[in-house]
């Protein structure tokens, strides 16, 4: 097909989704990624194969934690349970292996009462956690790849977003995106929080809001240049996804002020948890009672809120998971559960880990509650209105999985939640994560930015409707080595760019 405008059109139909893929299948994925990250954790618990850093390393590195999850979506998508043995068998025998005892050597238990004397400081009550470094790099590392590899014919449609009703794969990376950023913004909240405790004074809401808009103006601006790249260069897109002028970016723009706004209800809400379900099912209760539903779905677009409906109201959803993500934030970063309690480092990870178990479980049975037929209400989930149900299935995923990483921290590094000292804690926590995961999580928005200009620069090259299997994975393979070169070479040149 040469016609550039009919191969448009084939590109903007290819990409849609009309039914969805089952939860089965996309959970297929993820453990993909969870096992690639048990062997990982395997070879450095064991053999401490990542300490020094080497080239090596960081090919396998790139490997388990890019290379598998590229395969799991393309040549292994529709046998992912192979792909699962053939990493979890090496991580059985190097499990089985003796350990490498070279930086194994257990410091001696210092007092409790002498922690903060012993070491070079006193440990921040604020601390940076594995496995939420490790949560957030694998759903950047699978967003990178999702964002391309949609393009071509090898990722099967089922992954796709879906076009109205559904589940699928790159619907789940959409709200996982908006609920890891939820996550991190608790941070700013419990020092405010520290603060206020010493103080006795809080952040005025004027400045909360100041504040949150040198986090969304930079983002706005990003949604503007690509809307103007997209018309100006004549490329494809889907109008049902967000609308003809909104875009991703305009939804991530606009969280930052509204949720500094919303933090103000808590002083009648009692948790973020709780504002969060206030307002998607007040949402919902809109969708189902009046117009609004159909208003979105079939209305004609005539003006500017009818051209963008799909991304004006579902802005309300995404809200709601990066408040559900906020909530999750406030009891997973913090060092002590609850705040400034004594209990021994055994019984914080034992409180945490049963506090996320219990947020999965809340939060799962919620979302069974919204679309059982025969004992809930029977909701479908749709991305594309960013409704209850979707609200519900993207914070139960979320959460469930932070659990299931939390316990392979504590099962494999126990040692960083023993540390005495900032120096140790830091040492353990490098320890603890992966390098490649360490430069995703820290210019995660920046990182996502370079992906979505090498997508374009790649649609705009090849006709990826046409390229072979083979072809395929070495564009996609060289693409993620791009995109996490440049990651690890931030990292280790120590820039942060915060947009």
């Amino acid at each position: 097909m040469s016609d550039p405008a009919s191969y448009k059109k084939l590109k903007e139909d290819f990409v849609s989704n009309l039914s969805g893929g089952s939860i089965t299948e996309i959970n297929y994925v993820t453990s993909v990624a969870a096992v690639a990250g048990i062997l990982w954790s395997v070879l450095q618990a064991r053999q401490s194969f990542f300490q020094p850093y080497t080239t090596l390393s960081f090919v396998v590195d790139f490997l388990l934690n890019v290379g598998a999850i590229l395969l799991s979506t393309t040549l292994y998508a529709n046998s992912p349970l192979l792909l699962i043995l053939l990493l979890i068998a090496p991580a059985v025998l190097i499990f089985t292996l003796p350990p490498n005892s070279i930086g194994r050597k257990r410091k001696p238990k210092v007092p409790r009462h002498n922690r903060t004397k012993s070491g070079s400081g006193q440990l921040d009550g604020l601390s940076t956690k594995p496995f939420l470094t490790t949560y957030r790099g694998s759903m950047m590392i699978v967003t990178c790849i999702a964002i391309l590899a949609v393009d071509f014919r090898l990722f099967p449609r089922r992954f796709a977003k879906v076009e109205t009703w559904g589940t699928s794969l790159m619907d789940l990376g959409v709200g996982s995106f908006v609920f890891s950023g939820g996550v991190v913004a608790a941070r700013p909240v419990l020092k405010e929080r520290m603060i206020g405790r010493t103080t006795g004074r809080a952040t005025p809401l004027f400045y909360r809001i100041l504040y949150s808009m040198r986090h969304s103006i930079p983002l706005l601006v990003l949604g503007v240049i690509r809307f103007l790249s997209v018309k100006g260069l004549d490329y494809a897109e889907h109008v049902t996804e967000y609308g003809v002028h909104w875009n991703f970016f305009f939804t991530l723009g606009f969280l930052p002020p509204f949720v500094a706004l919303f933090q103000s209800a808590l002083r009648v809400v009692p948790s973020f948890a709780a504002l969060s379900l206030l307002v998607g099912v007040t949402y919902q209760v809109l969708l189902e009672t009046t117009s609004l539903k159909a208003f979105i779905l079939t209305a004609p677009r005539t003006d500017i809120i009818s051209m963008n409906r799909e991304g004006i109201f579902s802005f309300f959803g995404y809200l709601a998971i990066f408040l559900a993500g906020q909530d999750t934030g406030m009891f997973a970063i913090p060092r002590n559960i609850p705040p400034r309690s004594t209990a021994s480092p055994g019984a914080q990870r034992n409180t945490l880990l049963m506090t996320m178990a219990v947020w999965g479980g809340v939060w799962t049975g919620l979302y069974l509650l919204s679309t059982n037929y025969t004992y809930g209400f029977g909701l479908s989930v749709s991305r594309r209105m960013a409704n209850l149900p979707y609200v519900l299935w993207v914070v139960a995923f979320n959460t469930l999985q932070l659990f299931g990483f939390c316990i392979v921290d504590t099962v494999f590094f126990p040692a960083f939640y023993n540390a005495v000292d900032p120096k140790t804690e830091k040492e353990a926590y490098e320890r603890a994560t992966s390098r490649v995961m360490r430069a995703y999580n820290r210019n995660g928005l920046a990182v996502f930015l370079l992906a979505n200009l090498l997508t374009g620069l790649v649609n705009l090259t090849v006709r990826t409707l046409d390229m072979t299997p083979v072809t395929t994975i070495g564009i996609l393979v060289g693409y993620m080595a791009t995109v996490t070169g440049v990651a690890v070479a931030l990292d280790h040149y120590n820039i942060s760019i915060k947009l």
